[in-house]
């Protein structure tokens, strides 16, 4: 596994930033003020989990963040359904970002396994 040395050479990281943007791009203009800020704090979980548990500097507690990441995927993939429920969003939006998310969702796993064996 490639040696990062800042949360930016973290692949999973850049992704996670280009998804809380997209969210927030998505969103801005809901008026259902809690959705809004529940899927946005969901999404920014997953970018800060990783900052933090990098920061922790063992690979036990930056795994052990990942899944906390890797659990906030979920949550966004979940609101996503909901959004579409409640037509907050189109079609085309919810399957950009939930393409997205399951992507993280992905890389997060993987990395956890490489972790791991190291």
């Amino acid at each position: 596994m490639a040696k990062f040395e800042t949360i930016e050479d973290i692949i999973a990281w850049q992704r996670s930033r280009v998804l809380v943007n997209n969210v927030y791009q998505v969103f801005k203009i809901s008026r259902d003020y809690s959705f809004r800020d529940q899927i946005q704090r969901a999404a920014v979980s997953i970018m800060n989990n990783i900052a933090e548990g990098f920061e922790r500097k063992g690979n036990k507690e930056f795994a052990k963040f990942l899944y906390i990441a890797k659990g906030s995927c979920g949550e966004v993939r979940s609101m996503l359904y909901l959004a579409l429920d409640l037509k907050y969003i189109s079609k085309n939006d919810f399957d950009n970002l939930y393409n997205q998310a399951f992507e993280m969702s992905k890389m997060l796993s993987g990395l956890i396994k490489a972790l791991r064996t190291f």
